[in-house]
């Protein structure tokens, strides 16, 4: 490298996490653990793995199967993060140059219980010029499984709350969860949130390539 060259590094440089996501044959198919399951990062993170994620893609939407093997303790809302909580985050355009939340950015939230009647949403901070509405609760779909050892989601989010969705055009997704457990530390899928913001640089997500 010359001397007076311009140089410059971007946190992707170093998570450059990717992997394959397959077509669900009808929106309504629930993604099987094993062949949608999504790979354990515990080895890059360094974090007890206690929850197993599947995920699959349909034109008119994304699904996913989370299985969490610890017991419900406590819920948390408006600060979900401190309970018991699943946390989704996906860029529909996956830009790793972008060090902040665009358009095309979403952040939602599942509860194993509802905590006054909330138990779903988005809560996605954008910049001002970037900012649209926020998807409409009632329209994310989960159904909720408590057991004695854990808890159980199956999870869709329609493309309409995925802002640019569209895999005709593009075939790839920035993606992350926070996977919370009260009084404990969080599962992650790309960073964990000791050392980055994830909710605000979607740069540092993980890369999901769409597989027909």
């Amino acid at each position: 490298m010359l001397e007076n060259s311009s140089f410059s590094l971007n946190p992707v440089h170093f998570f450059a996490l990717s992997c394959d996501c397959h077509a669900l044959s009808d929106k309504d198919q629930l993604p099987s653990l094993t062949a949608y399951a999504l790979p354990s990062t515990q080895r890059l993170t360094q974090e007890n793995a206690f929850a197993k994620i599947a995920m699959g893609w349909h034109e008119e939407g994304v699904a996913l199967q989370i299985q969490v093997n610890q017991a419900i303790k406590h819920i948390s809302y408006p600060q979900i993060e401190q309970g018991d909580s699943v946390e989704l985050f996906f860029d529909t355009r996956d830009l790793k140059s972008s060090g902040f939340n665009t358009r095309f950015c979403h952040h939602f939230f599942f509860l194993p219980q509802a905590v006054e009647g909330i138990s779903k949403g988005e809560k996605t901070h954008f910049r001002t010029e970037d900012s649209h509405p926020l998807c409409d609760p009632q329209v994310l779909h989960c159904q909720m499984q408590a057991k004695k050892e854990g808890y159980q989601m199956k999870i869709f989010i329609p493309s309409q709350c995925l802002y640019g969705y569209d895999p005709k055009q593009f075939d790839r997704l920035g993606f992350t969860y926070r996977i919370n457990r009260a009084g404990d530390a969080a599962q992650h899928f790309a960073v964990v949130s000791q050392d980055y913001q994830i909710e605000q640089q979607p740069s540092l997500w993980g890369s999901i390539q769409l597989v027909k």
